[in-house]
Parts: structure tokens; sequence; C-alpha cells
């Protein structure tokens, strides 16, 4: 792995090409994308049938070619291995109960005058999970996305996946069954995005789309929001860790090729004030990539997007950190805890050396649908909250309205709206 200096006087430079680790070219793929939602929104299942056979390798005749029989996921479910079954309950249930306690609640505040304020907490009527497919699949990912909506009471998930040459993953199914899911349709990439927010005969428009994806499930997502909610704009994996001279080189090098193998274009990135520390890792990480099966991907991630970082001081590590603020952050220090406070931008943080990051991926209970490329400075992890929205609650007495009335049409009749203004004073008039 490339070692970089914090004192070195081209770092800055060095550093910013770190910061600039997510930029994709959507301006390149973007006339490709709404050429595929226009189709989409014009001919409906007749463009999906077209798409599919383009990209997925098999041609759909019918609208109800594109649905998985939920039978095919209750016997993929069954023929699942024991342990295997037993460890996506596991996840299933620590999920769920993480997500329970994210639920927002209704409130209605009384005051004396005959006010009431509140807030009511309502879900979409239906979501809509992508779920990648393509080279692997991840049914984690189903049960990260559908678990959440569940939680929060949406009354009908909708799951789009590419399934190429028309072979969906058994897992994937099993998974869909375990959530209850019955609505599967087997098609991907920008056309599923397109369909979620518009409709098409099989597949029924939705109120909010969320799922990780490629560049052009990305830009999909970018171009529909509005027409309909999304979670966040995903771009490649991403690790960051801040370590000091006590942590296991080992430990560090295996936990940064736990998402280099995701992707060439993931981003593995250790800061450390140790360089003992720092020619440890770097060691390790080429002795881990002899033996991965993946090793050609993680290799090139690891050579082209990773780094490791030497500073001056641990408060430095965490200030850069910061800028970069990474999808997952591990924190292996002596006391990793008192670093807390001081993280400001993270997706998930995960603290100590007996917390690698893949403990996160599947089994811990958060979510692991979280914002890269440094939008976790102003995204948030996918919760329950995305498959729900607020609507305040106003209500006023007659006093209640003569209390503050007067107040309200003069801001009216300064922002020059007459009828605003009337619409309060006709009342106190006739009170």
């Amino acid at each position: 792995m490339r070692i970089l200096q914090s004192h070195q006087s081209d770092f800055q430079e060095r550093f910013e090409e770190i910061l600039r680790r997510a930029d994709m070219d959507m301006e390149q793929v973007t006339p490709i994308v709404l050429s595929i939602i226009e189709e989409i929104k014009k001919e409906g299942d007749r463009a999906l049938f077209r798409h599919i056979a383009k990209f997925d390798g098999w041609e759909p005749k019918r609208s109800e070619d594109l649905r998985i029989d939920p039978k095919l996921m209750q016997e993929a479910y069954e023929k699942l291995d024991e342990k295997l079954k037993a460890a996506l309950h596991l996840a299933f249930d620590r999920i769920k109960a993480y997500h329970e306690k994210q639920l927002p609640k209704s409130w209605i505040d009384f005051e004396k005058n005959g006010t009431i304020l509140g807030q009511k907490v309502t879900p979409v009527d239906r979501a809509g999970l992508y779920i990648p497919g393509g080279k692997a699949a991840y049914p984690s990912s189903l049960l990260m996305n559908a678990i959440p909506a569940i939680v929060a009471g949406v009354e009908e998930i909708v799951v789009t996946t590419p399934t190429p040459n028309n072979e969906p993953n058994e897992l994937l199914l099993a998974a869909c069954h375990l959530c209850g899911i019955e609505k599967v349709y087997k098609v991907g990439g920008a056309s599923a995005i397109a369909a979620l927010a518009y409709g098409t005969e099989s597949i029924p428009k939705v109120d909010v789309i969320t799922g990780p994806g490629n560049i052009f499930v990305a830009t999909a997502k970018k171009l529909v929001y509005g027409e309909v909610n999304i979670d966040m704009i995903a771009g490649p994996s991403e690790i960051g860790i801040i370590a000091d001279e006590s942590a296991n080189p080992k430990y560090v090098a295996i936990d940064l090729l736990s998402q280099a193998e995701h992707d060439e274009m993931a981003s593995s990135i250790l800061i450390t004030p140790s360089a003992t520390l720092a020619q440890a890792v770097s060691e390790e990480v080429e002795l881990f990539l002899e033996n991965l099966d993946r090793k050609e991907i993680a290799q090139k991630s690891i050579q082209e997007r990773g780094a490791i970082i030497i500073t001056k001081c641990l408060s430095e590590a965490v200030e850069l950190m910061n800028q970069i603020a990474p999808e997952h952050l591990e924190i292996m220090t002596k006391n990793p805890f008192d670093l807390l406070p001081r993280i400001k931008h993270a997706g998930a943080i995960f603290l100590g050396e007996n917390t690698p990051e893949p403990i996160g991926d599947y089994i811990a209970g958060p979510n692991h649908t979280l914002p890269t490329g440094g939008t976790a400075r102003f995204f948030s992890p996918l919760s329950t909250e995305h498959f729900l929205k607020k609507s305040s609650i106003i209500s006023f007495s007659c006093q209640a309205l003569a209390d503050i009335g007067e107040a309200a049409a003069v801001l009216a009749y300064t922002e020059g709206l007459e009828a605003h203004a009337q619409s309060i004073e006709v009342r106190l008039k006739d009170r």
C-alpha cells in the first residue's frame, strides 16, 4: 500500500485525491439513463422486456414472467442449510430489534389557551427496494432494506433485482420469504429504478426507493428523486481506520481488505501516528492478499485507491478522518471511546479491536446501507425514518387565535399577502 506522511510537501495535493475518491462520471451516463427512464415511462413493460433481453440475457414474453412466484421463495427458504437458516434468523431478529428503537413517535401538546400542536408519524404506502444481483447476490442487503420498512409499518414492499439468464439467487429468495415479501421482480439497473418510480403494467409505482447499485442505478435514483423519495446516492464501499501503536497489524490489514474485495473502486484508508504500525500493516496486507479468492479485485483496489497516512499525532488523525467522512470507520486505539466525541462524520463507527466492520454488515443490528464518498457529512444510515413521513398537527381555540392572530396578520401584510392577513382578521372580528 502507498504510505503518505502528513508533513510531506505534496501531502495536501495527494490527500485531495482521497477526498475526491467518490467522483462518479454521472454526466457521461446521464443521457443513457434518461433514455431508459423515458422508455419505461412511455412503454412500460414492453421497454422492460427489451432491457432485460439486452442486459440480463433472457427475454420475458409477458408481464407475469417478471414476477417471482412466492412459492419459489418458500421452497428456497425450506431448502436452506439449518446453520445458514439460523444465521439469517439471528440477523433478522437483531436488525429488527435495533430499528424498533429508532421509531419516532407521534405527539400532541395542549396549551392552556386552547392551542393544540403536535406531530403525526405515518409510514409511506409502498416502498421499493433495489437489491443488486449480477456478479453476486446480497441477502444481507435485502434484510437491511426490508426490515426498517417492516418496522416502520409499510403495507406493501416491492423488490427488484437483476436476474442474469433468468436464474434467481436462491439465498435472496429465501431472505425475501423470511421477510414476508411477496412482490419480487426480475428487473435490474436503471430500468428497475424507473419502473419503481413511475410504475408499469406489472410493477407498481412506489413512494420511496432504497438500496445500493452501480453508477447507472445511482444516476437513475438521482434523476427520479422528487417523483419519489430515495435513501441516498451511494458509491463504492469504503473503510477508514484510526489506529495507534497498540493496534494489531493483522486485524487492521484484513479489515482494510474486507472492503477492498468488494470492488476495484472501493477505498481502504488507515490513518495512524505510528510509522511502525503503518509498515507492519502494509506487509500484512500483502501476505493476506496472496490467499484471497478475490485477490485480483482487492489488489487493484488497494493499489489504486488504498492509502496509509502517517500523522504527527492522534488528534491530527481524527481531523483528517473527519474530512474523509468514511462510510465505515474503525477505531483501534488503546481507549477508542475517548475518541468517539471527536468523530463528527462517519456512516458507522466501530469501536475496539473486537468490532470488525463485517460484523456490522451482517449481524450487529445497525443498518449497513450507509453514506459513501464523504456524504456522511450530511447523509445518515438507512433507517425506519426513510420509510416514514411526518405531518404537523395544529388546532387553535378562539382564545388562542385572539392571543397571537394579530401578530400573524402583521407578518402577512409585511409580505404583501392581504388575503392571508384577512383570513385571520375576519375571525378576530367575529369572535
